[in-house]
């Protein structure tokens, strides 16, 4: 499977050095604002991220991957290109454990020692970074991000956006709405809504905008 990225950054790093362990594919070229044309050079493939579409279109044999951290910019290049879901590349490194009863969506990355189990459902475009543990019955939704070893219990479900931090605890039954943020290191054991900020032990969120206190505590 011939490979391309879009973004050229550590996340993009990260995401090549998993490609050449797989053995499974082969990274043809880097999409990155950087630069101005499309060029190859040494066999590579560079240009300019809304060349990517047409390029793919061109050689409908290439994957397509958005190495991009940032969950907003990753959802914005998935609307700008426009492409079908098939055309995005799933990649799961070697040591990451994957149940056989569970899902991943087109585009996602599964990186080292992750684990997903039973019936838990991962959307397109999700990173689960290294040691993310995702627990039965979880569904994770498109363009979430669980940092390096953030462990989510049973039956949790994280909307849209939304990025879990490094080493970040949800216990089983919990929500978090979409395009939230919870913090390194914070323990959620009480539902999280939509667009806040969820910190510390337990966690604590900042209000929404238009509510009336700027944090609560939802022991």
């Amino acid at each position: 499977m011939k490979i391309v990225l879009v973004g050229q950054g550590g996340h993009s790093k990260v995401i090549t050095d998993m490609i050449e362990q797989t053995g499974d594919g082969e990274v043809v070229g880097y999409f990155d604002d950087l630069y101005q044309e499309v060029l190859v050079v040494d066999g590579m493939v560079r240009g300019p991220v809304q060349a990517a579409k047409r390029v793919v279109e061109e050689n409908p044999e290439l994957k397509l991957v958005i190495a991009i951290g940032n969950n907003r910019v990753r959802k914005e290049i998935v609307s700008m290109l426009g492409l079908p879901a098939d055309q995005y590349a799933t990649i799961v490194h070697p040591s990451a454990v994957i149940s056989s009863h569970a899902t991943i969506g087109s585009g996602t990355v599964v990186m080292p020692l992750a684990v997903v189990q039973a019936d838990a459902a991962v959307g397109d475009h999700v990173i689960l970074n290294t040691g993310a543990i995702v627990e039965h019955d979880n569904i994770i939704a498109d363009y979430v991000h669980l940092c390096p070893r953030a462990a989510l219990a049973g039956t949790v479900r994280v909307e849209e956006g939304t990025q879990v931090g490094t080493g970040a605890a949800i216990i089983p039954g919990i929500t978090v709405g979409s395009w939230t943020k919870v913090g390194a290191g914070a323990t959620v054991i009480r539902d999280v809504p939509a667009g806040c900020t969820a910190v510390g032990i337990p966690a604590r969120h900042t209000q929404k905008e238009g509510e009336n206190e700027g944090v609560k505590n939802y022991l």
